[in-house]
This record gives C-alpha cells, structure tokens and sequence, in this order.
C-alpha cells in the first residue's frame, strides 16, 4: 500500500517525468555520438524535442479533456487528466512541424537528416514514458483491476487491491528499451521506429483490458487508448514494409530518369 503522504502521491509523479526526461536527453546525446551523428544536428534535434514535449504535454491534456467531453457532454468542457498517446501524437506533429519548417533557414546550414537519429528515438520515448509510469503509480493513476493475487497493491481511495499496471508497463517498456539499445549498437537497425509502433501498440491494447480506472468508451467497445493503439500498429506495419519499398521505387524512378 503507498503511503499516504503529500509528497509521495503528488510530487514524486513530477519527480519522476523530471527523471524520465534527463535520461530521455542523456540517451539522444550519448547514442547519437555512438553512431556519429553530427553533433550541430543533435543539438537541433535537442531544442526541437524540448518545444515538442512542451507542447506534447498540453496535446495530453487537450486529447483527454476532449475524451472526457465526449463520454459526459452533460458536464460541459473542461480541461483536465492526460493521456500518453495523444501526447505522443500532438508531440510527434510539433516536432515534424519545427523540423519541415526550419530546413530552408536555421537547418540549411547544418549537416544531418533525420534518419541519423530516428533509430535512436525509440529509446528515447521508451525510457521516459517508464519513468513515468513509475511517476503514475506513485501518484495511485492509471490502476488495474482488482486482484487477490500476491501482485496486488492497495492504493489511497480504494477498497481493495488492484493490479498495478502502472508497474507491469514501467516493466515492459524498460524491456523495450533494452531490446532498442542492442538494435541501435550493434545491428544499427533502421525499422525500430516501426516496431516501437508495433511491439507499444499490442501491449497498450492488451493492457487496457486490465486496467481498473475508467477507460471510456471511444469507437464502439474500444476505449481511446486501444483505437490509438490500432492506428500506431499500423503505422508501425508501413514502417517496417512500405516504405522501404517506396523508398527504393523512388530512388530507382530518379536513377531511370537521369
């Protein structure tokens, strides 16, 4: 049982999305250099990630409180609660929006495409969202159902023990990040953003059948959650197969026109 305490249930959720994120940046500095990425490159990747967090952070809340609206329109619009997909996704688009838009001015003269550091950035999502699913479970969010099992964790507020999925996801995603740094080291796999789609996706799907806290319904059965989760299993699937095959049609249509 988590104690009941002030300091425990609130700041240590920031604590941690402090921790998460100082690992997040000490990750991209030291892969990068391990693969030899252009060090002015990484640099602008570090400062377009922080605007992207930033605003990721506030697409959480906006992606949750709009959930909330949808499921209890009664109650009217209001900001509150976050959800790590809709930040994933708001967090994804500013990035990819800073990084299009600054190519004919502030990029232009700095050497690097993305591609040097988009195996890397699986690991980076990877050991932050970890750390904040830590940061979950000491604030009591996110729970499972309720279990006797000996997993069982009784939190403030609640009657009775619940699986805690906050743990069982802070478990798989440090497994993920360990199975990231071994592609990233020593097979310098190009497919791992796809199969971060893909591997998240399943287990985040799979999950939500075990969480205990309200999951909403979205589309038909499907919480929120899992319907996100079925779009990143697809965008993982064109990662990895499609396009790889565009990118070679593409190159081999520019080869046929010379």
């Amino acid at each position: 049982m988590l104690p009941d305490a002030l300091f425990l249930n609130v700041h240590m959720y920031g604590i941690m999305i402090a921790v998460g994120l100082l690992f997040t940046f000490l990750v991209l500095f030291l892969y990068a250099k391990k693969r030899a990425v252009n060090p002015k490159f990484v640099d602008f990747v570090f400062y377009d990630a922080i605007i992207a967090i930033l605003l990721g952070f506030a697409a959480a809340t906006l992606f949750q409180s709009v959930y909330n609206y949808l499921e209890h329109p009664e109650q009217g619009f209001h900001l509150g609660g976050m959800t790590f997909i809709g930040g994933l996704i708001g967090g994804a688009l500013v990035f990819l929006a800073v990084y299009f838009f600054t190519r004919n001015n502030i990029r232009k003269n700095i050497p690097g495409k993305l591609t040097d550091v988009l195996p890397i950035v699986p690991c980076c999502i990877t050991i932050a969202h970890a750390f904040g699913r830590i940061g979950c479970f000491f604030a009591g969010c996110c729970y499972g159902k309720e279990t006797d099992s000996f997993l069982g964790v009784k939190f403030p507020g609640l009657p009775n023990p619940v699986h805690p999925t906050q743990l069982y996801e802070a478990a798989f995603l440090f497994l993920l990040f360990a199975f990231f740094t071994y592609l990233v080291m020593k097979k310098k796999d190009q497919h791992n953003l796809g199969l971060y789609f893909v591997l998240y996706g399943v287990f985040r799907f799979a999950i939500e059948f075990l969480r205990g806290d309200d999951r909403g319904k979205f589309i038909g059965v499907l919480s929120p959650s899992q319907f996100w989760s079925i779009v990143m299993i697809l965008i993982g699937l064109f990662l990895i197969f499609a396009l790889p095959r565009i990118m070679r049609a593409v190159e081999e249509k520019k080869k046929a026109d010379q």
